[in-house]
């Protein structure tokens, strides 16, 4: 039976190794998805508008939810929101989709010498393409409202690597437990909804008592958003060993999640 390596230099070697095959399967994802339909892939723009639109609604008019910012405009809440957003939609969609990755792709189950590790890159790849195109919309909006972003903008790719990480460990924990136990997939959407609502994204981190925050702050999802927060409104530098910390936190995590993954894969033929 083919042995699969679960050390972190396999899991780097084969992104880099599959790099080609990944990025022209995740391009064909991102053309597939709409396919036949008449805006195409105009719906990537007026999606997070629409979504955008619906929680601003909810929680500045009929909530009447504000920011700590001294500001009672729903414009820049609007923006704070979406920033928010923007980054938890990268875990969530990651996470929803990963518990049926290999059910969705079981002709490639069968070919021996196709690197199933790379499917949740793919998925990756096409949620990231849709995270650029949310982010430039919110860059515009930005712009319109508030005049140029704040320079740190450019150290966004950077300051959300540990989430990156953290979700790929988790996509590769899910697609394996998303073969053998089918209920993976309900809870999951169950989870990412309460962590949306446990996430520092329709409220300031500061609007929590001062004696819970650090219980908070154990949600992997809420150093990110803030950060990113921070780097794209509020203009502030990332907090370097806050960003240390959830980078090797989500390091493990990547490579427990790739390990499970190879350990449990060898089964997946006789399942499927």
């Amino acid at each position: 039976m083919q042995q699969f390596s679960i050390s972190p230099k396999a899991l780097i070697a084969s992104l880099v190794h599959n790099r080609g095959l990944i990025l022209a399967m995740t391009k064909r994802e991102v053309i597939g998805r709409y396919r036949g339909s008449v805006m195409g892939i105009l719906w990537s723009f007026f999606n997070p508008l629409f979504m955008l639109a619906v929680y601003t609604f909810v929680f500045s008019i009929i909530f009447r939810a504000r920011w700590n910012t001294g500001s009672d405009s729903k414009t820049e809440f609007a923006l704070i929101l979406f920033a928010g957003l923007i980054v938890f939609n990268v875990f969530a969609e990651c996470a929803n989709r990963a518990p049926t990755t290999i059910l969705a792709n079981v002709n490639y189950v069968k070919k021996v010498v196709f690197p199933l590790e790379i499917l949740p890159w793919i998925t990756l790849g096409s949620v990231l393409f849709h995270a650029a195109i949310s982010t430039l919309v919110w860059l515009i909006g930005y712009l319109a409202f508030f005049g140029v972003p704040h320079s740190t903008v450019l150290l966004l790719p950077i300051a959300i690597i540990p989430l990156l990480l953290f979700t790929m460990g988790i996509s590769w924990a899910l697609a394996s437990l998303g073969v053998y136990l089918r209920d993976v997939s309900q809870v999951v959407v169950i989870v990412t909804t309460v962590l949306m609502f446990l996430s520092p994204i329709f409220y300031p981190i500061t609007a929590i008592p001062e004696r819970i925050r650090p219980i908070l702050m154990l949600n992997p999802l809420a150093p990110s958003i803030e950060q990113a927060r921070d780097l794209l409104f509020f203009g502030k530098m990332p907090n370097l060993l806050l960003w240390s910390v959830s980078l090797i936190v989500a390091s493990i995590v990547a490579w427990l999640g790739f390990a499970w993954f190879q350990k449990t894969r060898k089964g997946f033929a006789d399942v499927l």
